[in-house]
């Protein structure tokens, strides 16, 4: 199913996690530009949580897991799995540091990202797309956009 323009941006992110899960998994090949050695690994996945997955995990539960909450038992059933995966995300990747066994924590974090955003794209994207109307999906469209604006204006008043 061709991704609705609403949701095309929490698509794109899900490129970027998918490549840092490929990265966190045992025996990853090397990316180019990517860590290869564990602390490398660690530094990059804390990184990129901080500076784009709790942003897009934010743009999900406070944008679009509202808007499709209460259309159908399947799809919020979905929506309750996926938010408990965000909060293990926040909790293992956060602790990364201060994980004995880190090659064995990197790998399952990264087997449990790629499931994660394999669910969202393939089950409840086309699901929210087929229980949504044109108007609600434009409304979607608009307020990440804006979330994304704030987003980014906040990060250059943090770092000024």
């Amino acid at each position: 199913m061709k991704r609705h323009q609403a949701i095309a941006e929490l698509s794109r992110d899900h490129q970027k996690g998918l490549m840092l899960a490929q990265l966190l998994k045992k025996n990853a090949p090397p990316h180019k530009g990517l860590p290869t050695e564990p602390k490398g690994k660690m530094n990059y996945a804390i990184e990129t949580f901080r500076n784009d997955l709790t942003q897009h995990f934010t743009d999900e539960e406070k944008i679009l897991f509202p808007s499709a909450k209460g259309k159908s038992k399947e799809c919020d059933a979905l929506i309750d799995e996926l938010v408990n995966e965000h909060k293990f995300f926040y909790e293992k990747i956060l602790a990364l540091e201060n994980t004995s066994n880190l090659i064995d924590e990197m790998d399952l974090i990264g087997r449990k990202l790629e499931e994660h955003i394999r669910k969202e794209e393939r089950i409840l994207f086309n699901m929210i797309q087929e229980l949504l109307t044109e108007d609600e999906l434009i409304i979607i469209k608009s307020k990440i956009e804006q979330s994304r604006k704030d987003f980014l204006k906040s990060c250059k008043t943090n770092s000024t």
